[in-house]
């Protein structure tokens, strides 16, 4: 192997990304699309609808709960088809329940098997807050590296 090969970043066959609609979880989808288009890497977008921002009624409601899911899979086919317009051939939608952190390295990463996690470091308050609050707790208990952009 010459010195150059051995100086090049490891290159990552299928990465995952954590999304929701704060700024930093934006960056965060950047870099996943142009390190898998540069890895040639099948990119899987995810994010996770979290229970705990649904009051009891909403919970108990199979309307609310699903209406919540359709509304998550129809955002994340707007990433799809981004990343699929950027020029990513493979390209694969998760959602996940619960709690985000817990979800991802728990679920998520064991179902998609990739070899990168890209999470956003801050989180919204409110509502959208599914990823940033828990960049710590994946970066710590994550089987795989862990980028967390900011």
């Amino acid at each position: 192997m010459d010195n150059t090969e051995s100086m090049n970043p490891k290159k990552f066959t299928r990465i995952l990304v954590g999304v929701d609609d704060s700024p930093d979880a934006q960056l965060a989808f950047r870099y996943a699309m142009n390190r898998a288009k540069f890895d040639d890497a099948e990119l899987v977008i995810c994010s996770v609808l979290e229970s705990d921002n649904m009051n009891i009624y909403q919970a108990l409601s199979k309307d609310y709960v699903h209406g919540q899911r359709t509304d998550m899979q129809h955002h994340l086919q707007q990433y799809q088809k981004l990343a699929e317009r950027f020029g990513i051939t493979k390209v694969k939608i998760i959602i996940g329940e619960g709690d985000p952190g817990e979800t991802i390295v728990k679920k998520i990463i064991p179902e998609a098997k990739p070899d990168l996690l890209v999470v956003g470091s801050l989180s919204q308050s409110g509502v959208r807050k599914y990823f940033g609050s828990q960049a710590a707790y994946m970066a710590k208990y994550s089987p795989i590296s862990v980028m967390i952009v900011r």
